[in-house]
């Protein structure tokens, strides 16, 4: 049956239109460098601007080759160091890996003292090397509740590799996606922002995330399927893409395959 002609235009709502409509925000930082000859697989226009990972499965992983959980964790940040520098290969600008969740807390002291021995590690260790790769390292979490020794160590990072151009690095530590929210309106109702003034963009930037673009495609290992209290505000038009494989096994071919995938898709934003 045809539809019947409109005799009056259709009464639309007078909010701003939702942020996905909208421009990409400007970053600040230059463009990414090329990747080098015959390294991309897919065109420059259907790379992903941000990914964002759910790195999952290191216990699984470790109870299966027969070591301890802190050698699991240690075997993901491994598989950590490799991907960034293949991420640095392909020209993705931004990357945002869930390091530990507020959630983590209700694990052993053994486990969370020893992820917070493999964060400092990592810190001392490859800062200067990725600084000199160009990576720039931002926090996204409640700083405030890590060790006085933990914060230092990461506002020491942050500050040494400020200048970089070549890839975004943010890792959610003592992160969780609704204590976000709860911060960021926090933050709105304590600088006295009108209710009629909060909308999309208020919100957005007094978010953790402030000033970045949301993530277009979320990748999670290990075979589950939720997000898991991440990112939550800032995936809402994000693509998703799940890996069987446990997060110690992700390797670029993965990574790579996700990438392909993700311009496979095509994305409306409900249009």
């Amino acid at each position: 049956m045809a539809q019947a002609p409109l005799d009056r235009p259709v009464s639309r709502p007078s909010d701003d239109l939702p942020l996905a409509h909208a421009a990409p925000p400007a970053q600040g930082r230059a463009a990414p460098e090329a990747p080098a000859a015959g390294a991309p697989i897919v065109a420059g226009e259907d790379l992903p601007r941000h990914v964002a990972i759910i790195m999952d499965g290191n216990r699984r992983w470790a109870k299966l080759h027969g070591v301890s959980d802190f050698e699991g964790h240690a075997a993901g940040m491994e598989t950590v160091r490799g991907l960034l520098q293949h991420a640095v290969r392909r020209g993705v600008p931004m990357l945002t890996l869930y390091a530990f969740s507020r959630e983590n807390w209700a694990r052993s002291d053994e486990e969370v003292a020893g992820l917070f021995e493999l964060l400092g590690r990592a810190i001392v260790g490859e800062t200067d090397e990725l600084a000199a790769q160009g990576v720039a390292i931002r926090l996204l979490g409640r700083m405030d509740e890590l060790p006085e020794d933990s914060r230092t160590a990461i506002e020491a990072a942050v500050a040494r590799t400020a200048g970089g151009k070549r890839l975004q690095l943010n890792i959610a530590w003592n992160y969780a996606g609704r204590t976000e929210l709860v911060d960021a309106f926090r933050r709105l109702a304590a600088a006295g922002v009108a209710p009629a003034e909060i909308d999309e963009q208020a919100i957005s930037d007094a978010l953790y995330t402030g000033g970045l673009a949301d993530p277009d495609l979320v990748i999670r290992t290990g075979g589950e399927q939720r997000i898991s209290n991440f990112l939550i505000w800032q995936s809402a038009y994000a693509e998703l893409y799940f890996d069987d494989c446990l997060w110690p096994d992700f390797d670029t071919a993965r990574f790579d395959a996700a990438l392909v995938e993700f311009a496979r898709r095509t994305r409306r934003f409900g249009r």
